[in-house]
C-alpha cells in the first residue's frame, strides 16, 4: 500500500467530526491493506511509530526537501526506513540521521511529507482514533464490534487483532483469550466533580477508593514466574524486584492483579510522581535505585485467579477474591457506600475523600460494586474525583495546528509572571479548546504576533487564559524547574491584563 493512501485517509478523518464517516473511511482503507500492512497503517494513523522514539526532532526536519512528483513510497518501505533510522548510533549519528531523513522525504510527495512530519513530531491527532479504528476493523472484517473489542481488550493490541481477523475472518477472534502472562489493557475511569456527584451518578452501591499518584502496574504470577507490566503494557519486571518478591509471597497462584506502585516517606506520605517515574524508568543499577527509593505495590483489582478469568464478575465479588490473595497492607484503602440515597453514607464518603487528600494522595475512585472489569475501556462505572487547580496564565506563543486545526493557532505556550516583571514558561497545551475558541484566539494572537517562523508564532504577552491542571512536576525543560500536569484551557480572559496573571511564586507555594 502506498503511504499516499494513508495520508489521504488521515487527512479525511481529521477533517470530519462525523463518527460514521471516519469509520467508513478507515474500514475501506483496512480492507485495502494487506495483512502484513494493516498493523503499520493503524499505528501510523494513531500517530505511533512501532520503533518508538527514533531521535528525529524539528531541527532535523525544518529544512525543506523537494517532494516527489508522483507517489511511490510504500507503507512497508517507510517502516524499513524508520527502522534503519532507529538503529543509527555512534559518531556522526546526527548527520547520518539527517541524510536518511532527507532521502525519505525526497521519496515522498508533498502530502506524504506533511503526514511524515506530523508522524515524526508526534503531531498526528485525530480524536479518539483507537476507538474509531476498532469499529472500522470490525466493519472491514464483517465481525461484531463487541467481539473485536473484547479480543483487543484481552490481547492488548488492536494491530495484532486486526492483522488476524482481516486475514482469517471473524473465527480468528476465538484465539484471543485472557492468559496469565499476557498483559491486557487496563480499565480506565471517567471523571466527576465531587464524590457526591459520582455516587449519585452511579445510583447504586459503590466503593470509594484512594486514587494513588504512582505507576499503574499489572502483575502476572504463574508458579514462580512473575511478570510486571505498565499501563502501556511494557514489561518492567526487572526494574521492580520488590513487586516480584511480594507477588511470590502471596498464597494464591495463576493470578493477574491490577494496582499501582508508589513510594512512601517515613511519615507515610507519598513521594512525588516524578520520583516514582524516574525510579521505574531506571534500567541500570536497580539495586542502588531500590535502596534510594523503595517502592510499594498497592492493589485494587484482580483479573484472574487460580487460572480462571474473573473479569466478568461484579466488583464486589472480585474484591473478595482480591482480599483472599493480597494481604491487607498491600490493598488500597476504601470505604463502601451501600445506599446512594443515604446522606450519612455520602457524607462519610466525602470525609474519606478529604482524608485521602490530607494523606497526600491525589483523589478517589468511585466504583460501582455491580460492574465487571471492562479492560481497555474508560468505563462509566468507574468515576475519578480529584481537586481541580486553576491558574490565570499569559500566552507567550502558539503553534499552528494540523488536521482539523490547520490554519488555526492551537498549541499555546503558557507563562506565569516572574518577580522581575517578565514571564516564565510553564508548559504548553492545546486541550480544552472548542472550534469557536480556536477561531477567536487565532484572530487575537495574530493581532499580538511579533514573529512567525511557519511553525510557531511568538506574541506580545497580553492574552490571559484560565488554565485547569492536575498538579505540577519537575521539569528541566522549563525555567522554573516545573511544568503543569494535564493542563487544559478553561476560558480566555480578555477582561484581565497580563499584570493580573498568577505568579511563579504563587504556583510553587501552592504545591510546596
Amino acid at each position: 500500500m502506498l503511504l499516499a493512501r494513508v495520508a489521504e485517509v488521515s487527512k479525511a478523518v481529521a477533517a470530519t467530526s462525523a463518527r460514521t464517516r471516519k469509520i467508513s473511511a478507515l474500514a475501506q482503507l483496512f480492507a485495502e491493506a494487506g495483512p502484513g500492512e494493516v498493523a503499520l497503517v493503524i499505528a501510523y494513523l494513531a500517530g505511533r511509530l512501532p520503533q518508538g522514539r527514533i531521535g528525529i526532532g524539528w531541527s532535523v526536519l525544518k529544512d525543506p526537501v523537494p517532494p516527489a512528483a508522483v507517489p511511490a513510497l510504500t507503507v512497508t518501505g517507510t517502516d524499513a526506513a524508520l527502522t534503519a533510522l532507529a538503529g543509527i548510533a555512534g559518531p556522526g549519528a546526527q548527520a547520518e540521521r539527517r541524510n536518511r531523513v532527507r532521502d525519505l522525504m525526497a521519496a515522498a510527495t508533498a502530502d506524504e511529507q506533511r503526514f511524515l512530519m506530523r508522524l515524526l513530531t508526534g503531531e498526528v491527532r485525530q480524536g479518539a482514533l483507537d476507538a474509531v479504528a476498532l469499529e472500522a476493523v470490525a466493519k472491514a472484517a464483517a465481525a461484531p464490534a463487541d467481539e473485536v473489542r473484547r479480543a483487543v481488550m484481552l490481547e492488548g493490541s488492536l494491530p495484532r487483532v486486526a492483522r488476524s481477523v482481516l486475514a482469517d475472518g471473524p473465527p480468528a477472534l476465538e484465539r484471543f483469550r485472557l492468559r496469565v502472562g499476557s498483559p491486557v489493557q487496563p480499565m480506565l475511569a471517567h471523571t466527576a466533580k465531587s464524590v457526591t456527584e459520582a455516587v449519585r451518578t452511579l445510583g447504586a452501591a459503590c466503593a470509594v477508593e484512594e486514587k494513588l499518584d504512582g505507576i499503574r502496574v499489572q502483575v502476572h504470577r504463574s508458579g514462580d514466574a512473575v511478570r510486571v507490566h505498565t499501563r502501556s503494557l511494557d514489561d518492567i519486571t526487572d526494574r521492580l524486584p520488590e513487586v516480584v518478591a511480594g507477588a511470590r509471597e502471596m498464597t494464591g497462584d495463576h493470578f493477574i492483579l491490577d494496582g499501582e506502585v508508589i513510594a512512601l516517606d517515613s511519615g507515610g506520605r507519598p513521594a512525588p510522581f516524578q520520583d516514582i517515574a524516574s525510579r521505574v524508568g531506571s534500567r541500570t543499577d536497580v539495586d542502588a535505585a531500590r535502596a534510594a527509593l523503595p517502592l510499594s505495590p498497592v492493589y485494587f483489582d484482580v483479573l484472574a485467579a487460580d487460572g480462571e478469568p474473573v473479569l466478568d464478575l461484579p466488583g464486589s465479588a472480585r474484591h473478595e477474591i482480591l482480599a483472599r490473595l493480597v494481604p491487607e497492607p498491600m490493598r488500597v484503602r476504601r470505604t463502601v457506600v451501600g445506599d446512594p440515597a443515604d446522606e450519612q453514607q455520602i457524607a462519610a464518603a466525602e470525609e474519606f475523600f478529604a482524608a485521602t487528600l490530607r494523606r497526600g494522595h491525589e483523589g478517589v475512585l468511585v466504583k460501582a460494586l455491580s460492574a465487571p472489569y471492562v479492560a481497555g475501556r474508560r468505563g462509566r462505572s468507574w468515576l475519578k474525583v480529584k481537586p481541580v487547580h486553576t491558574l490565570d496564565l499569559v500566552v507567550l506563543a502558539a503553534e499552528w495546528g494540523h488536521g482539523r486545526r490547520t490554519g488555526l493557532l492551537s498549541n499555546l505556550h503558557l507563562g506565569a509572571r516572574a518577580a522581575d516583571g517578565g514571564f516564565v514558561m510553564l508548559g504548553k497545551t492545546f486541550k480544552g479548546l472548542t472550534d469557536e475558541m480556536l477561531r477567536w484566539q487565532t484572530d487575537r494572537l495574530r493581532e499580538l504576533a511579533v514573529d512567525d517562523d511557519g511553525f510557531t508564532v511568538r506574541v506580545r504577552p497580553e492574552l490571559v487564559v484560565e488554565i485547569a491542571y492536575d498538579g505540577v512536576q519537575r521539569s528541566p525543560r522549563y525555567p522554573a524547574g516545573v511544568t503543569l500536569r494535564f493542563a487544559r484551557v478553561v476560558r480566555h480572559r480578555p477582561d484581565k491584563s497580563a499584570a493580573e496573571a498568577d505568579t511563579v511564586e504563587q504556583l510553587l507555594a501552592a504545591h510546596s
